[in-house]
């Protein structure tokens, strides 16, 4: 039967705690993947806030949208602004109320693999998650350190993570131990 792969483990732990109705952020919307599965988490009634620095991104994702989802697509409100900018595009009366905020950091599958998240603005941008969350909320980051920049984002991220107060967040580690030692690997976030 095998493992859930490490975006499936993502989405499980998400389901767990994404009530339909709820307000939640897909920080990089690449190929638009977890807006999709947030939208479907958060039905017509929800609202999900996507974010990225390019407008291929926004593209793909409308279109995989309107293709799987064209009666929750309107829900989705995208942002062509970095990750970073969450706080002042989520509406202020959710902050503190969001149930999930969901990142893949690296570059753009198919797009110019020299643009890529980095700690400069991932760090700043996983604060701003941390304050827009609820109780009870999770941030789940994706990394992948295969690319370069890769390596460092994700020690920079672990570092920031391990830092976290256990009174007011728990972190989990959900990796595969005798693969490549690049293959990407997850840190999910609960605020406690």
């Amino acid at each position: 039967m095998g493992f859930v792969s490490v975006l499936g483990f993502a989405h499980q732990l998400i389901s767990q705690r994404v009530q339909a109705g709820e307000t939640v952020v897909d920080a990089t919307l690449g190929n638009g993947v977890d807006a999709l599965f947030l939208a479907k988490l958060v039905g017509s009634r929800g609202s999900v806030y996507g974010f990225d620095i390019q407008q291929q991104a926004l593209d793909q994702t409308k279109m995989r949208l309107e293709k799987e989802l064209p009666d929750v697509s309107s829900c989705v409100h995208m942002s062509l602004f970095s990750h970073a900018l969450m706080e002042t595009v989520v509406p202020q009366d959710r902050h503190g109320k969001v149930a999930a905020v969901t990142f893949n950091l690296g570059y753009l599958p198919g797009a110019d693999p020299s643009t890529i998240t980095k700690q400069e603005s991932t760090i700043p941008a996983l604060e701003a998650a941390l304050r827009l969350l609820r109780k009870g909320g999770i941030v789940t980051i994706v990394l992948y350190s295969g690319h370069d920049g890769g390596s460092e984002e994700a020690a920079a991220v672990e570092n920031w993570a391990q830092q976290l107060p256990l009174a007011a967040f728990q972190v989990l580690s959900y990796q595969f131990k005798n693969t490549s030692t690049h293959a990407p690997y997850l840190l999910a976030l609960e605020k406690r």
